[in-house]
Parts: C-alpha cells; sequence; structure tokens
C-alpha cells in the first residue's frame, strides 16, 4: 500500500483497519499517478515511511531512519463535523503541511494536537524539520486510500534556499484547482485571516461584454421596492456598483456549505441605491472582479426583506434614494443568477446611472471632521507597520489582520494615521510599503478630543477600498483634491523622501488616556486588570503576530537604562536568545512554552540588543525651517523644528514644563563620557533587595528582538523589507539571491530603552518588561500629568538634529531624569498598562505603555 496513499475523498476522519492491498503498485486516486524514485536515483525518505507504515501492524510508526525534511508549504482549511459528532463545536480549523525530502514532495495533515505549533507560527514554511511519528488516515469509502498523518515532530532552522523542483509522489496533490486532504471542504482558507481570498478557485477573468438590450426588459429600482412582494419573476436590473464589502466567511463545521462566503455591493441606478448580497460559490467566481465603479446587468436574482440591523454605506450622491426594505441576492442556484459587466463605452445617458461621487478630505481638515465622519484619503506612504492581529471573539480561532499605516498630502506637517485592517485585497495588503502613492476610500474618523494626549486616526470600514497602482483611468483622478496631491508630489525630492520613510517595527497607538478612570471607561474588557499571576497566561494563549494591551497592578522595583549602543555589541548575543527559544520537539514543545521564558531568562544578558521603536518621516517638500518628523499621531507635535537656537526657541522651554525636559537641554551639550561619570543608568529598590530571591516566579520578557525596531527604508531592498513585516506566507518562496540581514538596516533614530521591574502587590512574582521613552515632549507643558507618568504615555520622539546628537550624552541625561523620577515611586502601588506582542517561534515582548500613579488613577 505504499504507493495508493492519496488524496481521499470525504468521509470518517479516522483511520480505518490497515489491510492488505494485492495492487500495492496502482495509483489510489482517480486521475493520480503515484511516482517512484528510479532505481539509480536517491532513495525517498517519504517513500520508505510509507512503506514502512504500511508494513507496520500499528496504525503509526516511528520512522527507522529520521532525516530532515524542508517545509514547502502550510495550509488551513475548515474540518466539517463527522456524522458521529452530535453536539456542534466551535470551528475546528486544520492544516494541510507540505513537506520535501528532496526525492519527492508530499501534502501531510498535521494532527489537530500540532495545531498549536502553527498558532505560534513555529511549525512554517521554509524550515527544516524533522518527523518522528506518523500514521495512516484511511478513507473507508475508497479502496487503498489513505494520507500520511504527521503526529510527531521537531521543528528546527529557517534553510537559506529549498529546491521546488522536486515533484509531488502523488500526482493527485498538484492538480488544480488545489483541495484539501481532508473534509468535504472544497478550497483552503488564508493562512491568518478568514477575509483574504486564497488560492485558485478565485477566478479574475471576467470581463465585460456587450449586450444586446433589444429583448431585454428592465425595472427600476424603486418600481422594484413597491411591487416584489406581489412578484414571481423579476425583470432585470441596470445598476452601477457604488460600494464594495470585504468578503465574510461564515464557515462552520456542521454546516455542510462547500464555499460559505458572503459579500455586499452597494448598487444604484436613476430611482434609488439598495444592498446586493452575493452568496457562496459565486463570490470565488465573481469577487476578483467586480469593482466599484462597473455598470452591471443582473438577471435571474431574487429579493427579500432586508436585514433589520445592517448599516447601508451613505449613498453617493444625497439625492439618490436609499433603499432599506428589500435586498437583492445573487446565487449560484436558485435561481442561478445571470450577470453580465457592461463596457463603459456602452452606458448610455439615457441610463442616468448615478457617477461615483468621492470624499476626499485633505489631512489639514482632518482636524475639523467630527467623530465617524466617513471620509477618502490620497497620499504618500511614510510609514508601513508591520502586520498585526487581533482575536474577533475570545476563545475562538478568528482573527483580524491590520496594520498601521501613515500618509502625508502635503496639506499638514501631521501625516494620516490610519488603521488599515485587511480589506479582502491581500494583493495590496501584503504589498504596501513608504514611497508608494496610497488610496483608500470608506474611512472613519476616530477621535477624542478630551483625552490627553488627543486621539485623531481614521480607520477602515467593511467597505473600504485601497489602491496602490493603476491609479490612472479610475474614477477618482478628476477630484480636485487628487490633482492638488498628483501637483504636490510632483516637486518633492527623491533623495530626502528615502532618507526619512520608515517601515516595520513596535507601534504601541492609540495611547491610552491620562487618567486610570478613562482608560476603565474606554476598554471593552470582561475584567479590567489582570493579576499579575495570571500573565503567563494571557502571554502563552497569545497566536501569531497577536497583540494585546492589559493592565496590571505592581511596584516598580528595577529601572535600567540599555543604550541603542550595546545593540550592535551584542548581536551574537541575540541570535544565542533567539536559538534557545526554540522548541526542541513537539511532545515537550506544551512544557517549554510554560517555562521557556524562566529558563532561558536565567541566561538573560544585561547587554541585549535593544533599541526603541522610535521612528521619523518628513515631507520633503517643505521648507527646511518647516521640516517637522511625523510621528505617532500627536507625537508628531512633541518634535521641535531643527534649527540654531534662537530667543523664540529659549522662550518656548517656560518654567511651567516638566523638569525632566527642562534639563535635557543643558546635559546633551555634555561629552558621552562626562554623561557615563555622572549619570546613574540602574536604580534598584531596597524592596526588590529584600524580595528577589524568595521569589515563586519571574517573569522575563524584557528582550527587544530586531523586527521590533522599525527601519529606514531603502526602495532598492523593498522586497526584502516588506516580507520582513508581512504575515508569514503559506507557501514558500525562493529568495533572491542572498537576502540581507535585518540588523544590516538602519534603525530609525533610536535612543535605546530601558528594562523595567514590576513586583506584584503580594510581593511572590515579577516580570520584567521594556520601556520604549520619549525624548523631547515640548507639547507637554500644558499638561498637569507628573513627569514620569508622562514619558510613559508617549512612546517615543526624537531628539534635535544637531551637534553632538550621535553621542550617548543626550539619550543619558534623559535616562538619568527618568531613573530619578522612577526611584521617587519606591514602594508606591501602581497600575501599569502593558502591551503584549508574539512575534511567533516563541519570541515574545511587553512593553510598559503608560503607568498611572495614585496622582492620577482617577
Amino acid at each position: 500500500m505504499s504507493g495508493e496513499l492519496g488524496q481521499p475523498q470525504a468521509g470518517p476522519s479516522h483511520a480505518g483497519l490497515d489491510f492488505p492491498n494485492p495492487e500495492r503498485n496502482r495509483a489510489g486516486v482517480p486521475g493520480g499517478v503515484i511516482r517512484r524514485a528510479g532505481a539509480h536515483g536517491r532513495r525517498s525518505w517519504i517513500q520508505k515511511v510509507l512503506e514502512q507504515i504500511t508494513d507496520s501492524p500499528l496504525q503509526w510508526v516511528t520512522p527507522s531512519e529520521v532525516v530532515p525534511v524542508a517545509v514547502l508549504a502550510v495550509q488551513r482549511y475548515l474540518l466539517e463535523d463527522e456524522p458521529r459528532d452530535t453536539i456542534p463545536k466551535p470551528p475546528l480549523y486544520c492544516y494541510d503541511v507540505t513537506i520535501s525530502d528532496g526525492v519527492y514532495q508530499e501534502k501531510c495533515y498535521l494532527d489537530p494536537s500540532l495545531n498549536f505549533l502553527v498558532y505560534k507560527n513555529i511549525l512554517k514554511v521554509g524550515i527544516e524539520m524533522k518527523i518522528s511519528r506518523v500514521s495512516c488516515l484511511y478513507n473507508e469509502k475508497r479502496l487503498g486510500q489513505g494520507i500520511l498523518c504527521i503526529d510527531n515532530v521537531h521543528c528546527g532552522e529557517t534553510l537559506e534556499a529549498i529546491s521546488l523542483e522536486t515533484p509531488f509522489r502523488n500526482s493527485a496533490h498538484e492538480e488544480v484547482p488545489e483541495r484539501p486532504l481532508r473534509g468535504g471542504k472544497s478550497h483552503y482558507l488564508a493562512l491568518w485571516n478568514n477575509e483574504d481570498p486564497y488560492g485558485d478557485i478565485w477566478l479574475t477573468n471576467k470581463q465585460p461584454e456587450e449586450h444586446n438590450f433589444n429583448n431585454t426588459k428592465i425595472i427600476s429600482l424603486s418600481h422594484l421596492e413597491m411591487t416584489w412582494a406581489n412578484r414571481r419573476n423579476f425583470p432585470a436590473l441596470l445598476v452601477r456598483i457604488l460600494h464594495k464589502s470585504k468578503l465574510r466567511y461564515y464557515g462552520k463545521p456542521d454546516k455542510k456549505m462547500i464555499e460559505p462566503y458572503q459579500t455586499f455591493l452597494e448598487v444604484a441606478d436613476s430611482s434609488g441605491t439598495v444592498s446586493v448580497i452575493m452568496w457562496n460559490a459565486l463570490c470565488p467566481e465573481w469577487y476578483k472582479s467586480l469593482r466599484v465603479g462597473l455598470v452591471l446587468l443582473l438577471q435571474d436574482y431574487s429579493v427579500k426583506k432586508s436585514y433589520p440591523f445592517r448599516m447601508q454605506p451613505l449613498p453617493v450622491d444625497p439625492q439618490i434614494k436609499l433603499i432599506s426594505t428589500m435586498e437583492i441576492c445573487l446565487n449560484l442556484r436558485d435561481p442561478p443568477t445571470n450577470i453580465i459587466i457592461i463596457p463603459e463605452k456602452q452606458v448610455k445617458p439615457e441610463w442616468r446611472l448615478p457617477k461615483l461621487n468621492h470624499r476626499f478630505i485633505t489631512r489639514s481638515e482632518l482636524d475639523d471632521m467630527p467623530e465617524n465622519h466617513i471620509c477618502d484619503v490620497i497620499g504618500i506612504l511614510v510609514f508601513v507597520g508591520r502586520v498585526q492581529r487581533s482575536k474577533k471573539k475570545e476563545n475562538r480561532e478568528d482573527f483580524w489582520s491590520y496594520r498601521w499605516i501613515h500618509i502625508a498630502d502635503g496639506t499638514s506637517e501631521q501625516p494620516f494615521i490610519v488603521e488599515l485592517f485587511s480589506t479582502s485585497q491581500p494583493e495590496i495588503f501584503e504589498n504596501i510599503y513608504p514611497m508608494t502613492y496610497f488610496v483608500c476610500t470608506q474611512l472613519k474618523v476616530v477621535r477624542n478630543d478630551t483625552q490627553v494626549p488627543k486621539l485623531l486616526y481614521l480607520t477602515t470600514t467593511n467597505e473600504s477600498r485601497v489602491f496602490i497602482t493603476g491609479h490612472r483611468g479610475q474614477p477618482y483622478t478628476n477630484d480636485t483634491k487628487v490633482k492638488n496631491f498628483i501637483h504636490w508630489i510632483k516637486t518633492r525630492t527623491d533623495s530626502e523622501e528615502v532618507k526619512n520613510t520608515v517601515i516595520g517595527g513596535y507601534y504601541p497607538y492609540p495611547p491610552v488616556p491620562e487618567t486610570f478612570s478613562k482608560y476603565s471607561s474606554s476598554v471593552k474588557v470582561e475584567s479590567l486588570l489582570t493579576a499579575i499571576s495570571e500573565v503567563r497566561k494571557e502571554i502563552e494563549d497569545l497566536q501569531y503576530r497577536e497583540q494585546k494591551r492589559i493592565a496590571i497592578q505592581g511596584i516598580i522595583t528595577v529601572i535600567k537604562y540599555i543604550p541603542h549602543a550595546s545593540a550592535t555589541e551584542s548581536a551574537s548575543a541575540s541570535e544565542t536568545l533567539r536559538n534557545a527559544n526554540r522548541p526542541s520537539t513537539s511532545q515537550a514543545a506544551r512544557r517549554e512554552n510554560q517555562s521557556q521564558e524562566r529558563d532561558n531568562n536565567k541566561r538573560h544578558q544585561d547587554d541585549d540588543p535593544m533599541s526603541s521603536q522610535c521612528f521619523q518621516t518628513a515631507y520633503t517638500s517643505l521648507s527646511p525651517t518647516k521640516k517637522k518628523r511625523i510621528l505617532q499621531g500627536p507625537y508628531a507635535k512633541l518634535v521641535p523644528v531643527p534649527q540654531p537656537e534662537t530667543s523664540a526657541q529659549t522662550k518656548g522651554n517656560k518654567p511651567d514644563m516638566p523638569s525632566i525636559f527642562q534639563r535635557r537641554e543643558s546635559a546633551s551639550t555634555s561629552t558621552a563620557g562626562k554623561a557615563r561619570k555622572t549619570i546613574s543608568d540602574k536604580w534598584e529598590s531596597q524592596l526588590w533587595r529584600e524580595k528577589k530571591f524568595g521569589l515563586i516566579d519571574h517573569l522575563h520578557y524584557s528582550h527587544v528582538y530586531p523586527e521590533s525596531i522599525p527601519r529606514k527604508f531603502i526602495f532598492e531592498q523593498r522586497k526584502f523589507l516588506t516580507e520582513q513585516f508581512n504575515s508569514q506566507p503559506a507557501k514558500y518562496i525562493p529568495p533572491e539571491g542572498r537576502p540581507p540581514n535585518l540588523d544590516d538596516f538602519k534603525s530609525a533614530r533610536s535612543l535605546g530603552h530601558f528594562e523595567v521591574t514590576i513586583l506584584g502587590l503580594n510581593h511572590e512574582i515579577a516580570i520584567d518588561v521594556a520601556f520604549l521613552p520619549m525624548y523631547c515632549p515640548e507639547d507637554l507643558r500644558t499638561s498637569q500629568i507628573d513627569t514620569l507618568l508622562t514619558c510613559m504615555n508617549y512612546s517615543c520622539v526624537y531628539p534635535q538634529d544637531g551637534p553632538g546628537n550621535d553621542t550617548l550624552a543626550g539619550p543619558r541625561a534623559l535616562a538619568g531624569d527618568i531613573i530619578k523620577a522612577v526611584s521617587k515611586l519606591d514602594r508606591v502601588h501602581i497600575v501599569g498598562i502593558l502591551d503584549i506582542c508574539n512575534l511567533g517561534n516563541n519570541k515574545v515582548e511587553v512593553y510598559l505603555h503608560r503607568i498611572y500613579s495614585p496622582t492620577n488613577t482617577s
């Protein structure tokens, strides 16, 4: 049966009897060919294992020889409930893993007990892997069909390069469209979210076609609204697409849907606008071919009463009637809908189809826009953050994918800050980088003017669409504000643009309010405070690229400044730490997940490569006297204009500015050597000296990994940098030549960071976290927040350009002041707001975002 292991059809998910098959040299999959290595070729390890398991009396074996294989694909899908399952379960996502032994490729089923290796991005494409136990899962409805199951693995290092030339042992695994090994689901899902179309079932070949309207009866939307309840057959609709939503996947194990997708189109004719719902298999066929602005002829659709709780987007023309009493449904069957894209050249003026009216705003106008206002923006990307994930619901496996970006349009010294969720456009979401012309529609304004600092950013909505290429010919190109941006962009200097754009890194946005009571009212969680004894579980539950904010109580007992200079000095220590964090085997991985940071961090070094997430961007068209760094939202105001000291500048240093910043200027003019002599880099409380040896647990999460440091963007290396800060791909992509090292890219003006130890109120557990400081809070003199707490609420800015800036004098002066301020909180109970981030491969960071002391708790 070694040659009979192929792709099963839907059937029972557990292995059947291991019976002998007299026709063991024939293909076990219809249309598939089982390849065998030639007598003179290198023996395939995969083939040897299959023969071993076939000859075994058990359903599983430990391979007689364990050799490394390469991982070429990790693909996710929803496994439907088995017939014997009577109690519905939450969605259970399964994974198929494609491996190569250098002779053949084989698609294998990953035992669900190992799913956590994918959740943590430990098992990923491009690594070397050793499989120490395998089993065979038979399809009891077909003779001699089964699949190879991976039951135990050791995940190793990333390989420099893997050949994709090796063939599949079973040619059925190469068939198009690609299908999962198990269950009745017909397709794979995107690896990290459910919104993105993934795989070859998603077609893009639908083209406009001219239509003869002589025998086509058309009804207006307003007339249909009045008569649909009394009709059995509906005339055709001739409409223009005004909005297109992202995909919604609603698959569940107990639902026998093959392609359970849904998307909304807002369409209009001269009489009104209505929602059109496209269901199931029509989505893979049509979704990627439909775009806003197209004219459609819809035939053989159905009509139903609209869902009462769905909010329709505002019509592009306020004169057009919003029809909210009915919905148009498009299905592959019942009845089979006929969709035709009408060429724009065939559209007649007498049809009076509405034009697309965009709502572009400039950055200078954003300050006056109300909360929840819907708008469109155009600009150039000056910062692109790494892809992050957040759970849709607790205790579920579904996540949102998002990233933060900054967009400059030349009308303000501050950028648009945009929280960009996946819009079901992975070809764009995964390929955006600085210096790209960027358009995003249907953004919503988020603001809070009562918070300090004021909160102001944009976030995507269900109907948001993103454009980065092919702007020519788009309907928005005639908009006045778009033309103004195009005129501005022609005046910029490319050489300066290259220097001042940033990609990736930890991005602590949005900032929390200035008081704990405001923070309490702004968060939506079941439990506001997390016990320090529960922090370990919170960290262990995080999945790849998930970032979560929690609040703990404790006492700051240690603070230590780590200057940026130590990063290059201890690169080898960083690599040692990364290697030490890797799990040894899947059986021990859960135990190691619970104790790895405790054991590994016993070797914690003071000179770990650390850096802040600070970054700067600039508008190159502004005059030198007006250039400011564009930072994280309100932080943009915190950086002074780079210019020689003047009386006006001196005047800005008012007495009511916190003293920590009054001393910064004089200290920064001293030499680095003097700073080292006069400024302490560490403070340790007497309480810590008394309690540190009696702790029952000490969590070490103050390490800052290279991927958390924002990097100066280099256009020539855009492919490599983009890949570093995207999510891990589902399929292996060979590198182009020898890729550079991320550490080779210059940090975006890093100032170093602090390691802070917080002791629990019961003096039994402590946690080390990282704090990335701000540097020059010019704007904060109006705030009544005390010095240290102010500093710890604003994640970072940059020092002024000028002589001596590359020395450690300025940063160390700031460090000394912060350390001195912290020492005044000795034995004070504080609330710490922590950002916990899982970077994958057992790399976890915890950042101190803000602390609340008794002075600002209420």
